[in-house]
């Protein structure tokens, strides 16, 4: 099953993690708007993509032997003192030098991989970095007033209510994002393609604002499912329902046709209102505990895996961790000479034969 998860942060490697349970033909598609901490130090220092967004994306793909998951430690070690390295993950320093040394992000990230020994793929939404800018009210004493914020960290600590978002490449005001094409060919050919969960403003709607991206969500033959957050985001959602997550997504994106809509049971106080809100999306909604017992707001992967295995119709009797364990050797097993994809740190024939794995 070849499955494309777009987001960014925490929200896409919850995604990740649960669907590397059910198959290894894996794409992740990743926002490029970040603006703060290391990444967005980097971004204005050196005019690159900002990094952290892609690394998370890879550390969540990364292989599970102790080669792949040592890579995925020193990936995430973040440095402390004082000095000009504080605060920077190894990671975002590592994607830096390979996006200089060869001027080409999907190149770049493909280098990366290998080093995680990644099954899958990481793909940024655009090859340009991105600023987003929103209309927010409830900033001024007229509390209808509207008022225009920039940048991603300034979204999503916004202490006033988000309207609307709109994307544009950085440092060119109106100029419309261009898709990256390796991202929109795997769209286009997904059997599975998966929105959210994420911060909803910042890391979920931006991937429906660019041209080329949006055309081939609406047009892609994929089953389409939107995975909602478990709580309201402090800052850019305060106060949003489930359904209004969903009345938002419309409104960015009013021919999007959705197939499931996954949320927490816990979640959802009026089970009714969300599954009329997915209804006009033409979607079914598919309510389930899929909350980590330990913290409320984080998903629990094998349990999301579960209900995304449920939303697809491959529904099983067997416990779900029987079910998981036996859908990952199926997987493996299925992709194992799949066109194109790359076996943990080894090369496939076409690779050895000196041509293109990802044509």
């Amino acid at each position: 099953m070849r499955a494309v998860a777009l987001g960014g942060g925490h929200g896409l490697q919850a995604t990740l993690t649960a669907l590397r349970r059910i198959t290894t033909a894996v794409t992740a598609v990743v926002t490029v708007a970040d603006d703060g901490g290391s990444s967005g130090r980097l971004r204005r220092e050196l005019g690159l993509l900002p990094p952290g967004d892609l690394r998370k994306a890879l550390e969540a793909l990364a292989a599970a032997d102790d080669e792949g998951q040592l890579w995925r430690r020193v990936f995430q070690r973040r440095f402390g003192g004082n000095g000009a390295l504080a605060g920077h993950a190894v990671g975002n320093l590592l994607l830096a030098g390979l996006l200089e040394e060869l001027g080409d992000p999907v190149a770049a990230l493909d280098q990366a991989r290998q080093l995680l020994g990644v099954r899958g793929r990481v793909l940024p939404m655009c090859t340009d970095p991105l600023d987003i800018e929103a209309d927010v009210v409830g900033l001024d004493e007229d509390a209808s007033a509207v008022r225009r914020i920039r940048g991603q960290v300034a979204v999503a600590t916004t202490p006033g209510l988000v309207r609307r978002i709109r994307l544009h490449t950085a440092g060119r005001p109106g100029q419309l994002p261009r898709a990256c094409p390796q991202a929109v060919a795997a769209v286009r050919e997904a059997d599975v393609v998966l929105l959210g969960p994420g911060s909803w403003f910042t890391s979920v709607l931006p991937h429906l604002l660019v041209p080329e991206l949006h055309e081939a969500l609406v047009d892609t033959s994929a089953r389409k499912v939107v995975v909602l957050n478990l709580v309201p985001q402090p800052g850019e959602t305060a106060g949003f329902s489930p359904e209004r997550h969903l009345d938002v997504l419309c409104e960015h994106a009013p021919r999007l046709r959705v197939d499931a809509v996954i949320a927490d049971t816990d979640s959802v106080p009026t089970p009714d209102r969300l599954r009329r809100a997915a209804a006009e999306l033409g979607a079914q909604a598919h309510l389930a505990r899929i909350a980590t017992r330990q913290a409320p707001d984080r998903h629990d992967p094998e349990a999301l895996a579960v209900s995304l295995l449920a939303a697809l119709g491959r529904r099983t009797s067997a416990p779900s961790s029987t079910l998981i364990g036996a859908k990952v050797k199926t997987a493996e097993r299925d992709t194992a000479v799949a066109p194109g994809e790359r076996q943990g740190r080894g090369s496939t024939d076409s690779e050895r034969r000196g041509e293109d794995p990802w044509r």
